[in-house]
């Protein structure tokens, strides 16, 4: 391994999970078929829901808007296939929770091809105006959080932005997506770049890739254009290397401060993927209609990198990978952060980067046994954000959760799964983060 990347940069603390990414890392993208129904959730990203603008019966073409942003932080939806509404009614979601959603029975004749959207002049466009479009196009975060793009892109007053990073860490063990957009998009990544440094008015870019990756490295250095102030940082592999505040102190060697938001260190952080789909839908004025999804594991015949359609049911899906088993198998997500999967019928979301499928035998294992803190600080030493993750889980067993919230700082926890993951007492601790913030957030809105 090269010099650089053995003395690449990287935050402290952390974890080093085993990576599991050779099934996967080097399966080019391939299109999955078109599920006979659609269901697109109008509540796939953080904020307000999108309000449905069709009605059931109306025919719809692959691209055309089927909903409009709710408000500021919200985002539209677009027809993921030609076909006519079937139904509006609840479906139930990621986290098990029913929400109301947009049926479509997809025509079984069409060719699918995009019929809506036509190109625009991008050097006409404001930076307001950018947004405006980001918006419009429905994009939301692809690394997992969904959150608003355009949120991200509009830098309020007194607030600046000196650096764009663009997130290719993709530390979460089994997932490849964004390593193969890395490799096939280059181009588009380094549009997606110009764009979200014209939005943001930054001064220059910075992609942070892990160096487990060195063929992305190499291929996005050589794909720079030239006179553009953009580089390529190789990271240690370490895990969670790629959440935005481990990033910035990697990269940039700037502290978010408690509460605070990377652009209260003058950075704003994308994920590669959602850069790279910002530069192809704004242009031809397009809607996020489908997305790369990694789907792997033990549990399914042919893992691999797949483009598939927002709201295809997951049922559909892995029937596609050689997948017959039932949802207690299925982690949404990687295995440090994602969830269990409440259903087989819940649809792909935008904010969906991976499929994680067990085998029976694994799902059935049953969890060992939990035991008493020992007070071996591992989980202290692991914690990226220099939390204290066993005072915090014993605050949380007595449901003291105001006090681990304003004098314990847990809303600093991003649910990273570190100190789980190293507790030798098999604590679920990011469990307990997970209901003493949820706790926190009904007690609030009560008041």
């Amino acid at each position: 391994m090269p010099q650089e990347l053995l003395t690449a940069k990287t935050f402290a603390h952390g974890v080093h999970p085993p990576e599991h990414k050779d099934a996967t890392e080097r399966s080019a993208v391939r299109r999955m078929p078109f599920a006979p129904t659609m269901l697109i959730p109008l509540a796939q990203h953080t904020g307000a829901p999108a309000r449905c603008i069709v009605r059931e019966g109306q025919e719809v073409v692959r691209g055309e808007p089927i909903a409009e942003p709710g408000g500021f932080v919200s985002v539209a939806m677009h027809a993921p296939a030609t076909g006519v509404v079937a139904r509006i009614a609840r479906t139930l979601d990621v986290a098990g929770r029913m929400t109301p959603a947009i049926f479509i029975r997809v025509f079984p004749g069409s060719s699918q091809e995009i019929l809506y959207g036509e190109y625009r002049d991008m050097d006409s466009l404001s930076p307001e105006q950018l947004v405006q479009a980001v918006q419009a196009c429905g994009l939301v975060g692809l690394g997992g959080a969904a959150f608003p793009t355009h949120v991200k892109l509009t830098v309020p007053e007194g607030k600046k932005v000196e650096v764009v990073l663009a997130n290719g860490c993709e530390c979460e063990p089994y997932l490849t997506t964004d390593h193969r957009v890395m490799l096939e998009q280059p181009e588009l990544l380094m549009d997606g770049l110009r764009l979200a440094v014209r939005a943001t008015g930054a001064s220059r870019a910075v992609i942070g890739i892990e160096a487990n990756k060195p063929d992305a490295i190499e291929t996005l250095r050589a794909k720079i254009p030239e006179g553009e102030p953009f580089s390529v940082q190789p990271l240690k592999v370490k895990y969670p290397q790629g959440a935005e505040k481990m990033l910035i102190k990697a990269v940039l060697r700037r502290e978010v401060p408690s509460g605070g938001l990377p652009i209260d260190v003058d950075a704003a952080v994308f994920n590669v993927a959602t850069l790279t789909q910002m530069a192809d839908l704004v242009p031809r004025q397009q809607g996020l209609i489908e997305r790369v999804i990694t789907i792997t594991g033990p549990g399914v015949e042919r893992p691999g990198n797949y483009l598939i359609a927002i709201g295809t049911p997951l049922r559909f899906a892995l029937e596609q990978v050689g997948f017959s088993g039932s949802a207690n198998q299925v982690i949404m997500g990687g295995p440090m952060m994602g969830a269990a999967a409440p259903s087989l019928d819940i649809p792909i979301t935008k904010g969906m980067s991976g499929i994680l499928v067990l085998t029976e035998e694994e799902a059935a294992r049953r969890p060992q046994k939990t035991y008493a803190c020992i007070r071996c600080g591992s989980c202290v030493e692991a914690c990226p954000m220099f939390l204290n993750p066993s005072h915090l889980g014993a605050l949380a067993r007595t449901a003291a959760y105001e006090e681990m919230e304003e004098q314990f700082h847990l809303n600093d926890c991003f649910e990273c799964g570190c100190c789980t993951y190293v507790c030798p007492s098999n604590i679920p601790l990011v469990q307990y983060f997970r209901v003493a913030k949820s706790k926190n957030r009904e007690r609030k809105a009560k008041k």
